[in-house]
């Protein structure tokens, strides 16, 4: 038996029961907000919500189409999510819809000001739950708690955003069976001989079938006592050997629909601003969850807006990665690979409702965007710094082209979150100014415009930030003295092949014109193993991830990823 105190909360139960009469009087009043949304076709239509527009346009599923969105409180948006089943491993088809709804939660927060409330359902009581304890020999329990642990590490490594609140289903079955029981006493549901209890399809009419494909209903398996084949099941009887809890109509455990509109309406009542998760949850469990939402609060429309992610698909599949087919990556497994910042960078080439290919294809075009950031970086803090010496060029047309891509960022991501949008306008930004940041032997004595670099720079690191992906990689701790100390050898080594390479350089005969450096100097024949020894240098701290770049006659070094060498080839071949 997981719960306890059974006797105090079926009380309080039969004392709300008393309260029927009264509910019952409210019916009526569904019956005429219902009646105000119904369109030609009789389907139940949405109703802009009344309150504080965002300036923010987002794809609704409700509609099908993009809708200004208005929160109920003016800089708070409410926001509930489905959170994992916790029996196994999460893998990188989770990982894609948190990080992508993670990222519009930052977009929202950190750009246009609001205050986002998220709540995430912990469903640690299920089928597959049982299952699998039965075939490990352990307790569900125990079974769930290992794997949610192990999931709010996966994402905190993933870097996303903790919600406000995790609340699990089997701290939340007392309130749930209180749920039903309302919604019996609305009309909207009903038990068996067996102890299950059913949604009642019949009794909301055309008002099931909200989103694509629900019309057709989702029958359940089997001979269940079920008034409609498309009813589906709010509370479980209870089988041998299952966990269980006491209700009103015996031993049992809730449906998957139910725990969720139980938790949101605990957490933010009869009205919610958004609802998100993956497009494969939108029917049956987000249409059955707006059903029961509805039938409880005796309302026309419980959530405003419904976001959903499209699937992440191996390339070459067109199934999607799933626990089920068998055909994932855990997170754990991908992070061998890759780091957070470049699955966050996967994640932003394409839109969050779109389905997308996972390769070490794409992977590469992620961590490419992010070189060629992480170099301009580079290049402008040298500029900066003078280490790079540059020509002339307009200083005012970067400052233009700056302040254009302000605005096209922004007016991207208050259009549905139009990330890939928003990332091809930084990227534009980056050529143009790798364009002005051309090296050049020498100083000239022309005018230099290190300002609009700082500003560039400061702001492409600003705009990474708000979507998670952290430019300068912040370490900390003893990582942090261990990251200085190497900075500080490597600005050494430079130096030293600098000074090196500059004396090899130096031209056999000073008075023809041109610096140390011009194809019309040669230097002394014995120098040129000087030469060869830098450029060995370079080439050997290449693999080790170290890239050191001369810049006519200064040199400058970034840290990019180590690159795999054939030693570590031939070590895969030894395992």
């Amino acid at each position: 038996m997981w719960f306890s105190g059974t006797r105090s909360w079926l009380g309080r139960l039969k004392a709300l029961r008393g309260l029927a009469s009264r509910r019952r009087s409210l019916r009526p009043v569904m019956c005429r907000t219902a009646a105000s949304c119904q369109g030609a076709a009789g389907k139940s239509q949405w109703t802009k919500p009344t309150g504080f527009d965002t300036g923010v346009k987002t794809y609704n599923s409700l509609t099908k189409q993009k809708e200004p969105l208005i929160l109920a409180r003016d800089g708070v948006a409410t926001w509930y999510s489905c959170g994992p089943t916790v029996y196994d491993h999460a893998h990188l088809g989770h990982a894609c819809s948190y990080v992508r709804f993670d990222i519009l939660q930052r977009i929202l927060s950190r750009l246009f000001g609001i205050n986002v409330i998220h709540a995430m359902v912990i469903t640690d009581i299920d089928d597959k739950i049982i299952k699998r304890s039965w075939e490990e020999n352990i307790s569900p329990l125990v079974l769930a708690r290992m794997y949610e642990e192990e999931f709010k590490k996966d994402m905190s490594l993933l870097k996303v955003i903790q919600p406000a609140v995790y609340l699990r289903v089997t701290e939340n079955v007392p309130s749930i069976v209180m749920f039903i029981d309302q919604i019996i006493r609305n009309g909207h549901a009903y038990a068996t001989e067996k102890g299950d209890v059913y949604f009642d399809i019949q009794s909301i009419g055309d008002r099931y079938g909200k989103f694509t494909g629900a019309a057709d209903g989702h029958h359940e398996p089997g001979d269940t006592g079920k008034r409609d084949a498309r009813d589906f099941a709010l509370w479980k009887t209870s089988r041998p050997n299952e966990p269980y809890w006491d209700s009103p109509w015996g031993k049992g455990r809730p449906g998957w629909h139910i725990e969720c509109s139980t938790v949101a309406s605990s957490m933010f009542g009869s009205q919610l601003d958004i609802h998100s998760g993956g497009i494969d949850l939108a029917f049956p469990h987000h249409e059955n969850e707006i059903a029961q939402s509805e039938a409880y609060h005796l309302c026309g429309q419980w959530g405003n807006y419904f976001l959903h992610s499209g699937h992440l698909h191996l390339k070459g599949s067109a199934e999607k990665m799933s626990k089920s087919l068998k055909n994932y990556i855990t997170i754990k497994d991908f992070l061998q690979s890759y780091s957070a910042d470049e699955f966050r960078m996967f994640c932003l080439l394409t839109s969050y409702r779109s389905a997308i290919d996972y390769s070490d294809a794409s992977m590469t075009e992620a961590r490419a965007n992010l070189s060629i950031i992480t170099a301009f970086s580079h290049s402008a803090r040298a500029y900066m710094k003078g280490q790079l010496q540059c020509p002339a060029f307009e200083e005012g047309v970067l400052w233009k082209r700056l302040a254009e891509t302000k605005a096209s960022v922004m007016a991207a991501l208050a259009d549905d979150f139009d990330t890939p949008r928003a990332v091809n306008a930084i990227m534009k930004l980056i050529y143009h100014g790798n364009c002005q940041l051309q090296p050049i032997s020498k100083a000239d004595g022309s005018a230099r415009s290190p300002a609009v670099f700082g500003a560039i720079l400061s702001y492409i690191r600003e705009i990474l930030e708000v979507v998670g992906i952290d430019l300068l990689d912040r370490k900390e701790g003893g990582e942090l003295n261990s990251l200085v100390n190497l900075e500080s050898v490597l600005e050494q080594l430079t130096c030293f092949r600098r000074e090196v390479r500059a004396f090899a350089l130096t031209p056999q005969n000073p008075g023809l014109p041109g610096s140390p450096t011009s194809s019309k100097a040669k230097p002394y024949p014995e120098r040129i193993p000087l030469l060869k020894a830098c450029d060995a240098l370079r080439n050997d701290l290449i693999p080790l991830g170290v890239l050191i770049k001369d810049r006519g006659a200064t040199s400058t070094w970034e840290i990019s990823e180590r690159r795999e060498t054939p030693l570590d080839k031939d070590e895969d071949r030894s395992k």
